[in-house]
């Protein structure tokens, strides 16, 4: 019991100085990564029929896409941030399928979806921030 409790301490303390040491760009990234790997567990469970690990990283998958769609700014983003929550509002139903019906392709569709976005944030995140950057 102390090792688990030592081990955990010692997890939450490396997690806590990889986000606070990343940037927001960095994070955002970090959280498609999380919701890519909640995604792509879940639809593993579900092939295994594993409904207890399914439950808990569909949970988790919906607190990290509802998390960045709440972050959204719609008035400085506009179309983008527009099509952002769209396409969140779309995953989430997705996700809702694949936890109803069983089938993982719902799943394969938002992991898809998200790896695409996450791409783009890369993209966004390794661009310099003004032109005595470059």
């Amino acid at each position: 019991m102390q090792a688990t409790l030592a081990t955990r301490s010692a997890a939450a303390a490396y997690t806590h100085v990889e986000v606070t040491s990343r940037s927001p760009m960095e994070l955002v990234v970090m959280l498609y990564d999380g919701g890519i790997a909640a995604l792509t567990q879940a639809r593993d469970a579900l092939q295994r029929r594993d409904l207890v690990v399914k439950r808990t990283s569909l949970t988790k998958a919906i607190s990290i896409i509802s998390h960045l769609q709440s972050t959204l700014n719609m008035e400085e983003g506009r179309d983008v941030a527009q099509q952002l929550d769209s396409l969140y509002d779309y995953i989430l139903e997705r996700i809702t399928t694949a936890n109803v019906t069983g089938a993982t392709e719902p799943l394969d569709q938002s992991i898809r979806l998200l790896c695409t976005v996450r791409d783009a944030w890369v993209q966004i995140a390794q661009q310099p921030t003004s032109a005595t950057d470059r």
